[in-house]
């Protein structure tokens, strides 16, 4: 009795994982059948332009030899005009389905100058108005990119690589539908499509990869703008830093320093005809140079926080966070001996995004995450605000990512309406 129950609960289980099997097998079936289709669809346009301005050529050749122009002008315009988008399409779908992201290369529109005289700048010549210069400029760009011509030896080889290999599995239903009055034709076209549906798309990520990344003159290219960017925007963070210490020190110290000298100078003077009030004033001298002491400390701490060179970034934002007005836990695993610009960097980026949480979010807790990696260290700020939180060109966030960029880092923003807010800061360190 034992034996037979053990053998029907074996069946049983048998025929649910053959079942689960089948299930998956159908669904790796139907779905490499849509995405071989759509990478078809993507394979053959460029050749159906082409196909259709043979057809009207012989149609229209006969009567004119002239006629054969428009449909050169056919394949040269459908073939320009079809080309990024057809590449700019291919990167969508390998990175929505395999992950893999292929960067595109394209030359950027620098941004447009509205200048005194009422011209506008956009990087190439002056334009009376706004919609003019983008205009000139999208032009311009679009006809000096080097990657136009990337882009159209990508869409005149994809037709006879991935292209016709995806074609198998919709020719093979298309034979199987046209020849179902034949088994013998039938059959053999259906096999070929289910055979070949979970893996006639695969062949597009080599070829994209291979043809649709940046040339190495490209990626140079572009590294020395983003080098030259981020040069122009330390300088101008360096200058506006300066120009901060320098009011503070204006406003703040000299001003107490400079009444500090009134005091005494006054103090001296009556120190013969009236020592009570010589005397207050010198009490009155040595409460300003405490509170100038203090307004220095204060200043200097802000440049360079001492606990950040003496503990590290760690017990830094651990200090952070017990002042600040939020309650704050902070979660921390990084070792000793970081590099001190980017551990300056990084503590003020956090000091900023907590004053941001509490001003503006009204945020009541935040949590604070420092993981390194094996090549990078990651800081993660969330808070329980509002949210809402959208970078703006002349914005902390904004002046956040120009200064992490610096160093090669990045700034990442998750801020929906009605919060969280999600800000993950990563940049390439190595400890020493």
């Amino acid at each position: 009795m034992g034996t037979l129950r053990a053998r029907r609960t074996g069946t049983a289980l048998w025929r649910t994982r053959a079942a689960q099997r089948v299930v998956r097998v159908g669904h790796g079936v139907g779905q490499g059948f849509g995405r071989a289709c759509l990478v078809a669809a993507l394979g053959m346009a460029v050749p159906c332009v082409w196909a259709a301005a043979v057809a009207l050529g012989i149609r229209w050749g006969a009567a004119n030899p002239w006629s054969w122009a428009a449909p050169v002008v056919l394949v040269c315009v459908g073939t320009l005009g079809l080309s990024r988008p057809v590449c700019r399409a291919v990167r969508q779908l390998l990175a929505r389905w395999t992950g893999t992201v292929v960067p595109d290369g394209y030359r950027q529109a620098p941004p447009l100058t509205h200048l005194s005289t009422g011209y506008w700048w956009n990087g190439f010549g002056y334009e009376r108005t706004r919609r003019d210069a983008l205009l000139d400029q999208r032009r311009r760009i679009w006809w000096q990119d080097p990657a136009n011509l990337r882009d159209l030896r990508f869409t005149a080889i994809l037709p006879f690589t991935a292209g016709a290999v995806a074609c198998l599995p919709p020719g093979g239903v298309a034979v199987a539908a046209l020849g179902h009055a034949e088994p013998l034709v039938a059959v053999p076209g259906l096999l070929v499509a289910v055979a070949t549906a979970p893996y006639a798309w695969r062949c597009l990520e080599p070829v994209a990869v291979r043809l649709l990344r940046p040339s190495a003159a490209m990626a140079l290219a572009d590294r020395v703008a983003e080098l030259t960017a981020q040069r122009a925007d330390a300088t101008v963070a360096q200058a506006a830093e300066i120009r901060r210490i320098e009011r503070d020190l204006h406003d703040g110290a000299q001003a107490r320093l400079v009444s500090l000298g009134l005091s005494l100078a006054t103090a001296e003077r009556l120190m013969a005809t009236d020592p009570d009030r010589a005397r207050a004033l010198m009490r009155e001298a040595r409460a300003g140079a405490t509170a100038s002491l203090a307004e220095l400390r204060e200043l200097v701490r802000g440049i360079n926080p001492p606990v950040l060179n003496d503990r590290g970034l760690a017990d830094a934002v651990r200090a952070l966070a017990l002042d600040s007005p939020l309650e704050t836990a902070v979660d921390a695993d990084l070792p000793p001996g970081l590099d001190p610009p980017i551990e300056s960097a990084l503590y003020f980026a956090v000091a900023e995004l907590l004053a941001n949480a509490a001003r503006h979010a009204r945020a009541t807790r935040a949590r604070i995450t420092l993981v390194q990696g094996p090549t990078d260290i990651v800081v993660e700020v969330r808070d329980d605000g509002r949210g809402g939180a959208v970078p703006r060109a002349d914005g902390g966030l904004a002046g956040l990512r120009r200064r992490l960029a610096a160093f090669d880092g990045t700034l990442e923003i998750a801020s929906p309406e009605g919060g969280p807010t999600r800000v993950r800061m990563m940049v390439p360190c190595v400890s020493s």
